[in-house]
């Protein structure tokens, strides 16, 4: 009979064993810095920091038959940060007042910081030219006029980024898009919500 010959298992490439413990030191990172960014997160119950319209006032409207509108009106917009353990920065705000599709202001603001649990004003004051309208509008003019309503258009956005030590910096889209109603008889503003904030 032929002598049985014994095999040996092959041995492992020391490669393979280097990329298994890189592959292991890795896992191991991944996971410490997400237990490290939980227990941030609930330490800090961070808040998205969000744009809000707080008042208007229709200081002048003014229409005549030849289908001219003249408007002047005051936005007093928030930027809100509810985060007490950490600063806020808005960048990129800008924001269209129109009527019926018509553009009568871009409502601007530069980069601004908005300290913990804290919040900053802004008062716009639009003043438009003189906007002629088409015999749709105009009808929609005189409408308002007789109900003692009338509304304008805000959209637009702001970018808001807070940064936390541990977490990182991170940042968040503020969209407006809402109506605001007015009574052209007096000028004041219809309260309602128009917030970027999340229900």
């Amino acid at each position: 009979m032929p002598p049985n010959k014994s095999s040996g298992g092959q041995r492992t490439h020391p490669l393979i064993w280097i990329l298994a413990i890189i592959c292991t030191v890795l896992s191991t990172a991944v996971i410490i810095a997400g237990v490290i960014v939980f227990v941030g997160y609930l330490a800090i119950h961070p808040r998205v920091p969000f744009i809000s319209v707080t008042s208007a006032h229709l200081d002048n409207i003014q229409y005549d038959q030849n289908g001219l509108l003249e408007t002047q009106v005051a936005i007093y917009i928030r930027a809100e940060n509810d985060n007490a353990k950490a600063h806020s920065s808005f960048s990129d705000t800008s924001f269209i007042l129109s009527f019926q599709g018509l553009q009568i202001a871009k409502l601007v603001a530069g980069p601004f910081d908005v300290r913990k649990n804290s919040s900053i004003d802004f008062e716009y004051v639009v003043q438009s030219s003189q906007i002629p309208l088409d015999p749709l509008r105009m009808e929609e003019v005189d409408s308002s006029l007789k109900r003692d309503q009338i509304t304008f258009d805000l959209k637009g956005s702001s970018r808001a980024r807070w940064r936390v030590w541990l977490l990182g910096s991170v940042k968040f889209g503020c969209p407006l898009n809402c109506q605001l109603k007015f009574r052209p008889s007096n000028g004041t503003y219809t309260s309602s919500r128009c917030t970027s904030k999340s229900k």
